[in-house]
């Protein structure tokens, strides 16, 4: 505390000398461009486990924090918490010291009564009640995750064989009124009463708390995003159960779909080009 009660900083932009990030206290060096998000601070042990190397960075707030390598390849995990405001603030200050690429890992509800409690579900784009990202940009702007990222999780949960669905989420800023659940005393107001059935009817597959807060400042930081979640409850035949694999299968496959990104990115560099497409595996 009596660190954090020294800490001098410009107010428009707070980081110490060495430029350690005022809420994840992480430098430039610490982490790798490869980062994946899961929101709960626990889940990142449990992800560095995977790795071939791991080294704890930094705990601070609900921001844990490790790097280390698997497959020869540079990987970090840090947690953002709920919810779109601190998934933003971790998403800016790992992009300020290095970060290129993020893949948020969470659980979900899912809308869609053929999603099973235990599958995995890869978003392709997001719906914005995050309220977060109305904060950066016109409401009118898509929240879409990069087309290299999404491939790359695909192949990873083809490579291993898990059952996945792909499609587009919403993100909402209440885990209650938010996703259409009434509230303490079973508060509503009658627009809640008809989120899930007008999502359904779009063909939205799940509820969640921050995949559009990360694809829509993405986008617009020109970094990569994806998101892969498992989903802990139908909320169509009101169940809620942590099933099977599910939430260490998301981790794997983003694991994997991390290794996957930077065998692309190194043909992309030998052959010049800027985006990965199929062709450049057989050049």
């Amino acid at each position: 505390m009596a660190q954090d009660l020294k800490w001098e900083a410009k107010a428009s932009r707070p980081e110490s000398g060495d430029q350690s990030q005022y809420h994840i206290r992480c430098r430039p060096g610490d982490v790798a461009k490869y980062v994946l998000l899961p929101g709960d601070p626990e889940r990142v042990g449990q992800m560095a486990n995977l790795w071939d190397e791991q080294r704890h960075i930094a705990t601070y707030r609900e921001h844990v924090t490790y790097t280390g390598k698997v497959g020869g390849v540079e990987i970090s995990a840090c947690s953002t918490g709920a919810g779109g405001p601190s998934t933003a603030s971790a998403l800016e200050e790992l992009a300020e010291i290095g970060a290129e690429t993020f893949i948020r890992v969470g659980t979900c509800g899912a809308m869609q009564e053929h999603i099973e409690p235990g599958d995995l579900i890869i978003c392709t784009g997001a719906v914005r009640y995050d309220g977060t990202s109305d904060q950066y940009v016109d409401a009118k702007y898509p929240a879409v995750a990069n087309q290299e990222v999404v491939m790359a999780l695909i192949e990873a949960a083809e490579n291993l064989g898990v059952k996945y669905h792909v499609g587009i989420g919403y993100t909402a800023a209440s885990f209650f009124c938010g996703q259409g659940r009434p509230g303490f005393n079973n508060y509503k107001q009658s627009f809640m009463e008809t989120i899930m059935s007008d999502m359904q009817k779009a063909g939205v597959m799940n509820f969640e708390m921050e995949a559009a807060t990360v694809f829509t400042l993405s986008s617009l930081f020109d970094l990569r995003a994806g998101a892969i979640f498992t989903a802990v409850a139908n909320r169509v035949k009101d169940q809620f159960a942590y099933k099977g694999r599910g939430v260490e299968q998301s981790i794997e496959v983003a694991t994997e779909a991390t290794k996957i990104l930077h065998r692309w990115d190194e043909l992309k560099k030998q052959s010049g080009k800027p985006y990965f497409y199929p062709g450049l595996l057989n050049s």
